[in-house]
């Protein structure tokens, strides 16, 4: 296809046709005021429409739940491009650099390419242990061959680092620098080593990893999200949300009486009910209050309401205490509640085991051997008859 060539009157072809330029025709007719002819120039020289990003650099985003709090990282994806041995310490400079321009004479690196790496977060966190407010951040790095130090700005809408002022830093912390086998060619985020409250972050570029810890105070964070929740109005319709949020209280250890008066509602309230699951955390709460007689009282309503499971799987919980005589004494009820049933009769050999009695509880566990359904629970059966056989505890 012919290059096209501009001139005054229009575009022209190689093959010499002409198409003529709106603006000519604007500015042959003199009766336009100038400032509606700036206004169309400006408009034509700075109308946006979407194309894919030019160059090697990518957009990229990763997000990770830790806990109940969500974090995410947008940045830009720069390439090696032929360039080992050349990243760090020259094309990625050490420390804080006038890069002459902008503002900044102390720059660190954007940790990306073109605009701000960004971090947002949820709720508050702890950044290796130092803690930073829920909320949007500019992320940088001022590299080193073993160490870095990473920086979490307030300014998050910068382009790259050149305007970095040090008075906008909400956190540093120093982390390793570690050395990878492999190069990485295209930069990346990786969240890894994930549990109920933490998980590494790490920048993985060339043969470069700069890992760094977030994590949560979850057991606050659940508090919050509960009392948010209190009144959203989700929280009271449903007898199970109450208890779910009592029960976690319970077994956390933490805000007993706010989660008394939770179990009290899932009991007693419009949505409330009364049940083995609503009444047995109630007493559970109350134990910890130091009101045993009447956590005694409420049990003594709940167990003739429970499923030979929920009788079961309360008696584990109690043999997780160590405390074993109130343990056997759920299994007993549970068999008495229903003998021919293959919960009931596990938990009678668990009942005659912790008496050290392994001849009674072989003769049991054989018995729900023959109740089992499924694969599952067959295994479970044939490993606790052949610990009994062998005199081992279950």
């Amino acid at each position: 296809m012919p290059k096209p060539r501009f001139n005054g009157k229009g575009i022209t072809l190689l093959l010499g046709k002409v198409f003529e330029n709106p603006i000519n025709k604007i500015v042959m007719n003199k009766r336009l005021p100038i400032t509606a002819y700036l206004l169309f120039v400006g408009t034509i020289a700075f109308a946006q429409i979407t194309f894919p990003p030019g160059g090697t650099n990518r957009k990229a985003s990763v997000s990770q739940r830790i806990g109940i709090t969500d974090v995410r990282i947008d940045y830009d994806r720069p390439i090696v491009n032929g360039r080992e041995g050349k990243i760090w310490g020259g094309l990625v400079h050490y420390g804080f650099a006038d890069l002459h321009y902008g503002t900044s004479k102390a720059a660190p690196w954007r940790a990306g390419a073109n605009e701000n790496t960004t971090f947002t977060f949820s709720t508050d966190v702890l950044i290796e242990g130092k803690p930073l407010k829920a909320g949007k951040y500019g992320f940088f790095i001022a590299m080193g061959p073993e160490k870095a130090t990473i920086i979490f700005s307030n300014v998050s809408t910068a382009w790259g680092s050149f305007y970095y002022d040090s008075k906008d830093d909400a956190l540093r912390a120093e982390v390793p620098v570690v050395k990878l086998t492999d190069s990485i060619e295209r930069l990346i985020y990786v969240f890894s080593d994930e549990t109920d409250d933490a998980a590494i972050v790490s920048l993985q570029w060339e043969k470069v990893k700069i890992p760094f810890k977030i994590s949560v105070d979850l057991e606050k964070e659940q508090i919050a999200a509960f009392r948010r929740e209190f009144n959203s109005g989700i929280f009271y319709r449903y007898w199970q949300n109450m208890q779910m949020a009592a029960n976690y209280c319970l077994v956390h250890n933490i805000n007993i009486d706010e989660a008394i008066g939770w179990a009290e509602r899932s009991i007693n309230s419009y949505f409330g009910e009364k049940n083995f699951s609503t009444l047995s955390t109630y007493a559970g709460l109350l134990e910890k209050k130091g009101m045993k007689v009447k956590a005694d009282s409420v049990m003594q309503n709940a167990y003739p309401l429970a499923t030979t499971l929920q009788l079961y799987s309360y008696g584990r919980g109690l043999e997780s205490q160590k405390r074993n005589a109130e343990a056997i004494a759920v299994y007993k009820l549970s068999y008495d509640k229903k003998p021919d049933d293959l919960y009931s009769l596990m938990a009678i050999t668990r009942g005659y085991s912790l008496q050290g009695n392994n001849k009674e509880a072989l003769k049991y566990a054989n018995r729900a051997l023959t109740y089992a359904k499924n694969s599952y629970f067959e295994k479970y059966a044939e490993e606790v008859i052949a610990n009994l056989k062998e005199g081992k505890p279950i």
